[in-house]
């Protein structure tokens, strides 16, 4: 049963991974900003290699801040 949750939680971290980088394409921001949200997001791809759950914590995270537009520093 549990393998069955796991499952789900990957395909629901995987589904919403492609919808934050196509959010992330999408914003009308300088290319530092895009390339730091790009960077977070390839962070959180990898933490969900190893620990599932916690990525999609930080994903969570990752598209409330999208949401409320809170944009990190712009990369140089």
């Amino acid at each position: 049963m549990e393998h069955d949750g796991q499952l789900e939680l990957y395909a629901a971290v995987a589904s919403q991974l492609k919808e934050a980088h196509a959010r992330v394409r999408a914003l009308q921001v300088p290319e530092g900003v895009r390339m730091a949200l790009t960077r977070k997001l390839l962070v959180i791809t990898a933490v969900a290699k190893h620990d599932l759950a916690d990525a999609a914590r930080r994903l969570e995270g990752f598209m409330t801040d999208l949401d409320e537009g809170r944009m990190p520093a712009e990369e140089r």
